[in-house]
């Protein structure tokens, strides 16, 4: 039986610290919108409806595994550029300004108020189906 191929990455959970506060960063800075709200301490946010984002109350009790980053695609090189001086000028912290990749991609990395790493890419081959 031949496997269905994968539409990608659709769905991030995080744990934060501060849920209101993660919630002003990813809808108020990025662009976010609440897909739904279960309870106080889970929250699930969409930009698009093309993907899926759960913050997830943190504490004691409650196990996170490290992750390294995650991308939000961008339709075009330019577009890296914008969302870099958006970020900036919304305070947020900037691992590392944008550049372009030897495989054509232009990136910069972001961190979230939990200190999470995001990728801001604009990759050629992806971009028209960001």
């Amino acid at each position: 039986m031949a496997l269905p191929p994968a539409l990608g990455i659709r769905h991030i959970a995080l744990f934060v610290d501060d849920l209101e506060r993660s919630e002003a960063f990813y809808r108020g800075v990025l662009g976010y919108e609440v897909e739904w709200r279960p309870d106080p301490d889970n929250l699930y946010l969409t930009m698009g409806g093309r993907d899926n984002l759960a913050l997830h109350k943190g504490g004691a009790g409650r196990a996170s595994a490290r992750l390294d980053h995650f991308g939000v695609a961008l339709r075009e090189a330019a577009d890296v550029d914008a969302w870099h001086a958006h970020l900036e000028a919304a305070g947020a912290v900037i691992v590392r300004g944008p550049q372009t990749h030897r495989d054509g991609a232009r990136s910069f990395y972001a961190k979230d108020p939990d200190g999470t790493v995001l990728q801001f890419l604009h990759h050629p081959r992806i971009g028209d189906r960001a």
